[in-house]
């Protein structure tokens, strides 16, 4: 990004940050959203609902997706996705593991704006629990070494009690152009399937290291993917050459992921930049989060600057009582093996840093605030990008789009989405984003 202006942006009642912008941008803060029209959405718990179960005697709708029916065809009725996630959120045949206290669906407002440099979309929804969900997963020094510590609900150690559930909250975006074939009819479900992980069929360890695409492309396990780049789109395991797949790219058979995360990117003021095709990609570059593990010894490679912020550590029973971001630039130091440490210090397994944040992959900003119980996220995307990895957003055009929280401590599938909606920038849609003046 070129000539930018550095704007300071509250993105919490306890922090200050600075984002950068394009000069002639609006400042997100500033925008006057009481002028911008609002599209009040119902997202819903999906449960094991994937691609191959939606074209399964299972469900009572298979021949109609099968010949290209929109989901929302027949699931038309005014409250169809509180009944979807309310039914589908407990234990049942797309339930193997129900959450306690998940809620099987939420109410998500968004509304859209654009200028001449950029696409507005401002998020609010109503968290589970009564604290933002900025934690994430910790490195425990457990008295000999240092271990994970918190994982996401789903998760069998967190299901029998053996870990605590700790994982950010997250909202995504899912866009596509008009080029994937189905997406305007079925959305996220594209890319949602049976061996993924927490998915029925889960794929081994074996499987993976055995399969040529996820081999050629370096990946350890199996996660969103769409059809097309498969030779078999009802199993995982045909995926097509790195030669057919570099086509299918080329010709912009991809959906774009963008997610804000409360941990990864919120802390320094950018939401992530995906894509989705034979696997869910983040652009080209670098990322703006990374891992804080040592591969070799498992120790952590940051820790707090103790000098800047009063420790080099927390407990669990700090856990909640602040922003625990581990900031490279800001507030973080190398890890010393020799600084004394004891049983159940903790340091995030994640280091971030904005200036790290290279390419493609850095090209979206995010502010956000927490309070009464609510999220509000202002995600702030280019307008024009020519990336290959990027979907090119322009005024006066119209995408279709999905939208998915994660929310108290969840990850994989225990979100809660949404059918497909479509989005105009200065055109007709289900989310029209205003110009702004």
């Amino acid at each position: 990004m070129k000539n930018l202006k550095l704007i300071p942006v509250a993105f919490s009642a306890a922090m200050l940050l600075t984002v950068s912008v394009p000069v002639s941008a609006a400042d997100p803060a500033n925008i006057d959203w009481a002028k911008v029209p609002t599209a009040n959405i119902t997202l819903f718990y999906p449960g094991q609902s994937s691609y191959e179960w939606l074209r399964s005697k299972a469900h009572g709708g298979a021949r109609k997706v099968a010949l290209g029916t929109a989901c929302a065809y027949c699931h038309d009725e005014a409250d169809a996705e509180k009944d979807l996630g309310t039914k589908l959120v407990k234990a049942g045949p797309l339930e193997p593991v129900p959450v306690a206290g998940k809620s099987g669906y939420k109410d998500l407002s968004v509304q859209a704006a654009y200028d001449a440099k950029n696409l507005y979309l401002r998020y609010e929804w109503k968290t589970d629990q009564p604290f933002p969900g900025t934690e994430h997963q910790y490195l425990r020094f457990d008295g000999k070494e240092w271990k994970v510590w918190g994982f996401p609900k789903l998760d069998k150690v967190v299901q029998d009690g053996k870990q605590p559930g700790i994982y950010e909250d997250r909202m995504s975006i899912i866009i596509d152009d008009g080029k994937v074939a189905g997406f305007a009819q079925q959305g996220c479900w594209l890319t949602c399937h049976d061996g993924q992980r927490d998915m029925p069929k889960q794929f081994t360890k074996e499987e993976v290291a055995a399969n040529p695409m996820l081999t050629a492309i370096k990946k350890g396990d199996v996660r969103k993917y769409l059809p097309d780049s498969r030779t078999d789109p009802l199993d995982w395991k045909t995926g097509k050459t790195v030669e057919e797949l570099a086509k299918l790219k080329g010709e912009g058979k991809f959906v774009d992921l963008i997610q804000w995360r409360a941990h990864r990117s919120h802390a320094v003021g950018m939401a992530d930049d995906g894509y989705v095709m034979e696997w869910r990609l983040s652009d080209a570059g670098k990322d703006m989060f990374g891992g804080n593990a040592d591969a070799k010894t498992h120790e952590p490679k940051f820790m707090w600057d103790a000098k800047k912020v009063g420790y080099k550590s927390i407990t669990a029973d700090q856990l909640r009582k602040g922003d625990h971001f581990l900031i490279r630039e800001q507030n973080a130091v190398p890890f010393d093996p020799t600084a004394g440490w004891k049983e159940g210090d903790m340091i995030p397994d994640y280091v971030v840093s904005r200036e790290d944040a290279k390419g493609s992959a850095a090209d979206n900003n995010a502010i956000a605030s927490w309070k009464d119980g609510k999220w509000t996220v202002v995600l702030v995307r280019p307008l024009g990008l020519t990336n290959a990895d990027d979907k090119s957003l322009k005024a006066g055009s119209v995408y279709n789009v999905g939208f998915a929280i994660h929310d108290d401590n969840i990850t994989t599938r225990g979100h809660q989405v949404s059918f497909v909606k479509t989005l105009g920038i200065g055109a007709k849609a289900d989310i029209e984003a205003v110009k702004l003046p």
